[in-house]
């Protein structure tokens, strides 16, 4: 049996090709893809309208599907989300504001909300590094920082693994 790369599918209320389109522009490495129209009426998508989108996130593949309303079905909450990783500040400045544009929420400790629901972490390579120091002061510096934060800044937990 052969089974095929795990591809993570996100359900929305009819938003499924505008929030790929932003999720694509946002992160390099990305694009839209193949786009499926019900070929009849569903119990929500009627014939002709489109039901799924497929799309890469830095080569990742996701699927984003107009699935309906999310009464029945579980919404987006906090026990799953996406994390990118950044280099530098500007980055998480970038993502994190093309993020909350339009309606999304920033949420703590470098996760928000988007205008759709769905939870991302942007969170600094550098704070990997910090959190997981062999030098333990320097990794419970950096971490106790991080927790006060909404929005990761590189500088603040550079000066806090330092003691400043």
């Amino acid at each position: 049996m052969t089974i095929s790369e795990p591809i993570t599918f996100l359900w929305f209320d009819g938003q499924a090709e505008e929030a790929a389109t932003l999720y694509t522009s946002l992160v390099p490495n990305s694009a839209l893809g193949d786009r499926l129209h019900a070929p009849a009426d569903t119990p929500g998508p009627k014939a002709g309208s489109l039901i799924t989108v497929d799309f890469t996130l830095n080569g990742r593949p996701f699927i984003a599907m107009n699935g309906g309303p999310a009464e029945g079905h579980a919404e987006f909450n906090d026990s799953v989300s996406i994390m990118l990783t950044c280099d530098t500040q500007e980055e998480i400045d970038r993502l994190w504001d093309g993020l909350i544009e339009g309606g999304g929420e920033p949420v703590a400790c470098g996760w928000l909300k988007d205008r759709f629901g769905l939870r991302w972490q942007i969170t600094p390579k550098r704070l990997l590094e910090l959190n997981s120091s062999s030098d333990k002061d320097v990794a419970k510096r950096s971490f106790e920082a991080m927790m006060t934060m909404v929005k990761i800044e590189i500088a603040a937990l550079e000066r806090a693994a330092r003691g400043e």
